[in-house]
């Protein structure tokens, strides 16, 4: 496949879009393309058990490895071994947040690297805290694989013992504030991340820039910020959660953002597509009513995640 400029990857991923969409709802190919930046949905659901569907999880691949895992929910290490996925291929793993639906395969993924080819460290990017409810990732890292933690038998992973071949490190990332964090990058990869309200749950969003291609995972937030439209300026996908409706009310607002409110920061970010996943039931059956609010301030498209999909950037 010839190398393409952004111009020529946007009209391809137009006409894949354009393509792809019956009745509204987005077909993807189930396995990513060998050049190129592709988004796979490991994970398109939330924290329900009847939604037949992963927990939150995303994959970035580039020229047919994958780079960065973003959120590990429940089964996404299956999702992860059926996208044939080599684990010696990850640069990081970052978490939005540390909700069980996020992060709860997070040893399942440590236990079963240890029959991959790692040698390079693996760096865990995650939220501090200050909220004795919600521990920071360097803890929540220590609590699940260190010494006394529930999987003891793995902690000499965060050692230069590591039976695994290889080292876990874990890093916190501030959730306070609204200084953008920029601390990790290579030739290939920069890594960046900000702060965003999810009520009291420590959070944060990132973005992936790998050349001119970019990507950015909102994660939950309510944009009582706002610092998203600045953060996503210019990307190529937008990739949010769909938690609630546009009639939510209560409790629920101050936890996720509305459609209406997603499509005016896509506008104002001037996201090339908005993906949206960590779809609930209370969401599914409602993608048109969500696709027309967000369409009252954006014009570009909207994609509606399912397990196992891979978009190409």
């Amino acid at each position: 496949m010839p190398i393409m400029n952004k111009s020529h990857r946007a009209l391809r991923t137009t006409l894949l879009t354009v393509g792809l969409l019956v009745s509204g709802t987005a077909y993807a190919d189930q396995m990513c393309g060998e050049t190129g930046v592709w988004l796979q949905i490991l994970g398109a659901g939330g924290p329900e058990l009847d939604d037949n569907q992963a927990g939150t999880s995303y994959l970035v691949w580039n020229d047919n490895k994958a780079r960065l895992l973003i959120d590990t929910g429940p089964g996404s290490a299956v999702a992860f071994d059926q996208a044939e996925a080599k684990f010696e291929d990850l640069y990081a793993i970052a978490y939005t947040n540390l909700h069980a639906h996020h992060a709860a395969d997070f040893p399942s993924y440590i236990k079963g690297s240890y029959f991959a080819d790692r040698v390079e460290p693996l760096i865990i990017f995650g939220p501090d805290s200050n909220n004795p409810t919600y521990p920071d990732t360097v803890t929540f890292v220590d609590r699940l694989i260190g010494p006394s933690g529930a999987f003891s038998y793995l902690a000499d992973f965060l050692t230069h013992k590591s039976s695994g071949g290889y080292r876990v490190r874990a890093r916190n990332v501030p959730s306070i504030g609204k200084r953008r964090w920029a601390r990790f990058g290579n030739e290939e990869l920069k890594l960046s991340a900000i702060p965003v309200n999810h009520g009291d749950v420590p959070a944060i969003a990132w973005r992936v820039d790998i050349g001119d291609t970019s990507a950015v995972f909102t994660g939950n937030f309510n944009n009582l910020k706002n610092v998203m439209p600045e953060f996503a300026k210019g990307t190529d996908a937008l990739v949010a959660n769909h938690a609630i409706p546009e009639n939510s009310r209560g409790n629920q607002r101050e936890l996720h953002i509305l459609p209406s409110q997603l499509g005016r920061i896509a506008a104002q970010a001037e996201a090339r597509m908005v993906v949206l996943g960590h779809r609930m039931n209370r969401t599914r059956g409602r993608e048109s009513q969500t696709r027309e609010h967000i369409a009252k301030a954006y014009d570009g498209y909207v994609l509606f995640a399912n397990d196992g999909e891979c978009w190409g950037l």
